[in-house]
């Protein structure tokens, strides 16, 4: 966690400032992508000979009294470090602050991640190449065997604060809309081998291509000044300096592998 704003839950009282709010505007425009796995796109999960760690897609539960500070604010917050952190706060009232104000500053963060369009290249990077000449006299068969490991990274399309954190933002939204096992980091490893196989005729070249698949998101990314704000015996939650962001990501998918067969 960012110690600058770990300082920030012990700061010293704020004046209640009015900060002027800033938006971009931008029309939504929603794609309607088929997210089902076409026949050709199988899972490796059971063969592949590397264990995938999918520990970027926990999710943190606002505890009750989180909850009651997210719902005093009108700027939906989805960012788990935010919540967690609001989750060990312990910022009570004056019980005798009749007249009482006063805010602390938690610092910038990003808020939310607003996806406007989605889709999926099957054929993300190519991972694999096997090959089979038939110089017999019948039919032969071919299977997929991964040659070498192979790791396949997503990453943000452009530059933007909290790139870590907003990843994981991204992640989430983008794994909750395509129902998809996804990951910035993803491994298939060497000897990974499927019984499915394909047929290469007499005297002709059986050609196996193997991809990872991925998703491409596009969307926008909510910042603004978090602040805890004390009236009386009362808190609430206030975003100050709001501001939006376009953002593009590449995320790989976990454990499937898309297949290009062609015989020569």
């Amino acid at each position: 966690m960012n110690s600058k704003r770990l300082t920030g839950m012990s700061a010293a009282f704020f004046i209640i400032l009015a900060f002027p709010v800033v938006l971009f505007a931008e029309e939504k425009k929603e794609t309607e992508e088929n997210f089902e796995i076409p026949s050709h796109v199988l899972d490796i999960s059971k063969e592949n000979t590397v264990q995938n760690d999918d520990s970027d897609n926990e999710v943190v539960e606002a505890s009750e009294e989180t909850r009651e500070l997210l719902e005093s604010t009108s700027v939906a917050i989805e960012n788990s470090e935010l919540i967690q952190q609001l989750n060990e706060s312990s910022i009570k009232p004056s019980p005798i602050g009749i007249g009482y104000r006063g805010e602390i500053y938690l610092g910038r963060w990003p808020l939310q991640y607003e996806s406007l369009e989605t889709g999926v290249n099957w054929e993300y990077q190519a991972i694999n190449k096997n090959e089979l000449q038939n110089g017999s006299e019948g039919q032969q068969e071919m299977n997929y065997i991964q040659q070498e490991n192979k790791e396949i990274k997503g990453m943000l399309t452009n530059k933007i604060a909290d790139a870590g954190t907003v990843k994981n933002m991204v992640l989430q939204k983008a794994e909750e809309k395509t129902k998809l096992p996804l990951a910035y980091e993803v491994e298939v490893g060497r000897n990974t081998k499927m019984a499915h196989a394909y047929p290469v005729p007499q005297e002709k070249m059986g050609i196996l291509e193997a991809y990872a698949p991925a998703i491409h998101e596009k969307g926008r990314v909510t910042f603004g000044e978090v602040y805890i704000q004390l009236k009386g015996t009362k808190k609430q939650l206030v975003i100050k300096n709001v501001t939006k962001q376009g953002i593009g990501a590449w995320i790989p998918v976990q454990n499937y592998i898309s297949y290009n067969f062609q015989v020569k």
